[in-house]
């Protein structure tokens, strides 16, 4: 049974979680089943804030983050996903911070006040290109390893930065788990019912649906927001709040690349060929990871049994309960920041 905790309790590093042994469903290390300390519903939007956001050259962006905590700490770098920003770790950062560590939140490509630095750069959003963008960003601050968390398009960024630069990732931290995919395993069809899930994914591959996509882009992040987390009872602010970064001029070029190039539908860049390569080969994860689900998670996403053995260094999945759905460091703040200050200690 899964221990339940008080939404009250403090984080405490040496909480008490029930667990199983992977062994026992038939793959290795341990899975921890948790409550969330946190109900699924929201806080206001400004009971949190990420500070002022900075501006920085990095490769082909120029990459607005937030930056908390000792200029001197252990470095985490937050990554969010799709359709979401930096927001998404508001109530994560300061239980970060308060144990010491820097914590870097940056908008991806597309996002927010990050921008291309030439108008000539393809907006692209193939799964190469944000792990290079955020590896070029760890370059520009000048820090050479950090333990990196994420979910849904941060998730797989972090992933691909483990399995090609473990020697920058001090520790993972990934909902969904194992996110590296390829074109050529994108072409296999799945099952009917898990097609369907992937609907906007089929809309944005016909000129209609990035059109429509562009002309009802808060009505229809709004409801991946409620598809992929149908427990959680944001509130219009909160949604509004990062919903402002959607406004990226960018934004809806990116992204419909990105699920074009899933698909097969729209071409890279060659100079990521190479990397391309790596990932299609399905490289194994060896850095210390901790994975996590939530119990309500509505979005696409792969049963643990599926990628446990991907992740060959010391490892944990954890399934966070109470309704907790995609966005889990944003419904879950305390068992996601708690799973960050872990990871290196498994």
């Amino acid at each position: 049974m899964p221990d339940t905790v008080n939404s009250r309790r403090r984080l405490i590093l040496g909480t008490t979680i029930a667990s199983l042994s992977l062994a026992d469903l038939g793959f290795g290390s341990l899975a921890h089943a948790q409550s969330a300390p946190d109900a699924p519903t929201s806080r206001a939007a400004g009971a949190a804030s990420l500070g002022n956001i900075h501006q920085i050259d990095a490769g082909v962006l120029n990459v607005g983050y937030a930056d908390l905590g000792p200029k001197n700490g252990p470095v985490v770098f937050l990554l969010h996903g799709w359709p979401y920003d930096i927001y998404s770790y508001a109530d994560v950062a300061p239980l970060l911070t308060a144990a010491g560590y820097r914590v870097i939140v940056p908008y991806l490509r597309g996002y927010g006040s990050t921008t291309f630095r030439s108008a000539d750069t393809l907006r692209n959003g193939q799964q190469a290109v944000t792990a290079v963008d955020i590896v070029a960003l760890m370059d520009a601050l000048k820090i050479d390893h950090a333990v990196f968390g994420g979910y849904d398009w941060g998730a797989r960024t972090a992933d691909v930065i483990a399995a090609l630069w473990p020697q920058r990732v001090k520790g993972l931290v990934s909902v969904s788990g194992y996110l590296i995919g390829s074109q050529q395993a994108n072409s296999k069809p799945l099952p009917p019912q898990a097609e369907l899930q992937w609907w906007y994914q089929f809309y944005f591959s016909t000129e209609r649906g990035a059109l429509g996509y562009a002309e009802n882009l808060d009505a229809f992040n709004k409801l991946i927001w409620r598809l992929a987390s149908p427990k959680w009872q944001f509130s219009d602010e909160t949604y509004a709040r990062s919903a402002a970064s959607f406004q990226n001029p960018d934004h809806v070029a990116v992204v419909i690349h990105n699920y074009r190039w899933r698909l097969g539908l729209a071409k890279g860049e060659a100079k990521y060929d190479d990397i391309e390569r790596r990932l299609a080969a399905g490289p194994v994860i060896t850095v210390p990871t901790i994975t996590m689900e939530g119990d309500a998670n509505g979005a696409p996403h792969p049963a643990p049994a599926a990628y446990a053995k991907k992740f060959t260094g010391k490892y944990q999945h954890r399934t966070i309960t109470g309704g907790i759905g995609h966005n889990l460091p944003q419904e879950a703040p305390q068992a996601f920041a708690e799973a960050i200050l872990q990871v290196e200690h498994l």
